[in-house]
């Protein structure tokens, strides 16, 4: 008897506490769409990527132009005149690796520039979503947009809009 008593207590306060956590959402897409900042950050991203990488198709261009030249005279060149050249294409060939990499690379220019002008916008909203879940007592906070896959979402849970009220950005409500 006491111990169905114990067991039927316990389940009460299990089912008391796993009812009392609060779980929400946002749609981290949604929210980055509507801060002008974040698109101001990612227009001057793709601009510096694509000089960036016309600079560096020049420089292959012009590898490639050498070598051709280089082929077209082969026959023609004393050894030394040859192999000074071929050093040269070589030389020039990993000068534009070398800017490949520092411009696109794992922490190349880009990575740095975009943590620059995005890690900013990134910390805002997680401290707008951190003092939401603190004020109404969420537990978890999923992102739709994420790598977390949610089969299915309630808009009802969805706290994208409040995060922008929160955040002082004006948006188009998606209702």
């Amino acid at each position: 008897m006491k111990r169905t008593l114990f067991i039927a207590v316990i389940a009460v306060f299990t089912t008391a506490f796993a009812s009392a956590q609060k779980f929400a959402y946002v749609d981290s897409e949604f929210i980055l769409e509507n801060i002008p900042e974040y698109a101001d950050a990612k227009t001057e991203i793709d601009e510096l990527s694509m000089q960036w990488q016309k600079d560096i198709e020049a420089k292959f261009a012009e590898i490639d132009q050498l070598y051709k030249n280089f082929k077209a005279e082969a026959v023609l060149l004393p050894d030394d005149i040859k192999n000074k050249r071929e050093e040269e294409i070589i030389t020039k060939e990993r000068a534009a690796k070398d800017l490949q990499r520092q411009r696109f690379g794992n922490n190349g220019d880009l990575f740095k520039r975009r943590q620059e002008l995005i890690k900013p916008i990134q910390e805002k909203i997680y401290a707008a979503i951190e003092s939401i879940a603190a004020t109404d007592n969420y537990a978890v906070i999923f992102d739709k947009a994420g790598s977390v896959s949610m089969m299915y979402t309630n808009p009802r849970y969805d706290i994208s809009e409040e995060v922008l009220d929160k955040m002082g950005y004006s948006y188009q409500s998606r209702q």
